[in-house]
């Protein structure tokens, strides 16, 4: 008896598994007599990324930035409060190196200006130096950030030599470093941004389009009549998208690393597993889309408001999120893209810093398992 029951439940996976196969099949047939899908799978990402690689250049501002006193005493702590009173600084004051380099790493910081613990001897001898340490991923907002940095010391040194202070107060020397990009390139902020823009238009926008498709011409009512289930359906489409996906990512990582000369610092086997969530995610909500409205039109236009106009201008990839009103930076933690483009930043730039790459790949892995059941639930209302 119990024989029997195993060989039945073996029956019926391998049934199971032949639907899902022949779904998968019939998917890649229509792709590749569909030449659009191709097209707009392999040929117009490739096309994304050469023209906004080589052709976008980005103005960004706001400061945040952590201010170390190795060894505190009032005139560099006056120059410190300098920084924390500036409305182009979101400074705090910390007295070690270390710490400061940990909210570097863990991006809670742009900038670290360093006062040394030999700053207040040579301030008085009128040779004192002050460090800059600049997060260099955005190439353009470093570069305001050293001069933000260079015009606050500036007008420090200029308000105490106009209040007639006894101390010798010059020359004050600014020395620039760049972290996570020594080339100061700005290819090295735009490329992972990029490939954002590109998962997210072949998960959502296209698997979307499809389904849409296939609703409009009777294509899947055709499949209810057979003993097809949904999970199984919603796999046949899945699987397909998800290997185009992949050979999206693949050609855009060939493109920054032999084209763009970007470098990936961290685990290659990381950025790939983050961006099989993040592609996860993108179809199911284009599966959720197509199945509520069953509409080409009306599913282009809602995946275009939905998903790829705030993976561009929400997610951090063209404006920096903590320069948003607050109701809006509020709506970005809603944007799937603003956690992918924090994961690849860092992938890219700066390595496996687990600090920045754990919580943001969960909160993937949790939207990828709540918009696989919500595809799933909405499917199934359809399909009963």
């Amino acid at each position: 008896m119990t024989r029997a029951a195993d060989q039945t439940k073996h029956n019926a996976l391998i049934a199971r598994a032949r639907r899902v196969l022949a779904l998968v099949k019939k998917e890649v047939r229509q792709m590749v007599r569909d030449p659009s899908s191709i097209a707009m799978g392999i040929v117009l990402p490739v096309i994304l990324i050469l023209l906004f690689g080589y052709g976008l250049s980005l103005d960004v501002k706001n400061v945040k930035v952590a201010v170390v006193l190795e060894n505190p005493s009032p005139d560099l702590t006056d120059l410190a409060c300098g920084f924390q009173l500036s409305p182009y600084f979101d400074a705090q004051l910390l007295t070690s190196m270390p710490q400061a380099q940990q909210l570097m790493l863990n991006r809670e910081v742009d900038g670290i200006i360093l006062l040394q613990s030999d700053a207040a001897r040579n301030l008085k001898m009128g040779d004192a130096q002050v460090q800059v340490v600049v997060n260099g991923t955005d190439a353009n907002h470093a570069r305001i950030v050293q001069g933000y940095a260079q015009g606050a010391i500036g007008q420090w040194t200029a308000r105490r030599a106009a209040e007639g202070r006894s101390v010798n107060v010059g020359p004050v020397t600014v020395q620039d470093r760049l972290w996570f990009n020594e080339a100061n390139d700005s290819h090295y902020f735009l490329v992972p941004g990029l490939i954002v823009l590109v998962m997210t238009l072949i998960g959502a926008f296209l698997t979307a389009m499809v389904m849409a498709r296939e609703w409009e011409r009777g294509t899947l009512e055709a499949l209810f009549v057979t003993p097809v289930r949904v999970d199984e359906i919603l796999l046949g489409k899945i699987i397909p998208y998800f290997a185009q996906g992949m050979v999206g990512l693949v050609l855009c990582l060939l493109a920054a690393k032999f084209l763009f000369h970007v470098p990936i610092r961290g685990s290659v086997w990381l950025l790939a597993g983050t961006s099989m969530l993040y592609l996860l995610v993108a179809l199911s909500i284009g599966l959720v889309i197509s199945s509520l409205t069953k509409s080409q039109f009306v599913a282009s236009q809602i995946t275009l408001l939905a998903t790829f106009l705030p993976a561009m201008m929400l997610s951090g990839f063209l404006f920096d999120i903590r320069s948003m009103p607050t109701a809006v930076r509020l709506l970005t933690y809603a944007m799937p893209a603003r956690y992918y483009v924090a994961l690849l930043q860092t992938l890219f730039l700066a390595g496996d810093v687990w600090g920045v790459v754990l919580p943001n790949a969960a909160v993937l892995a949790g939207m990828a398992l709540a918009l696989l059941l919500l595809a799933r639930l909405v499917t199934q209302k359809k399909l009963a």
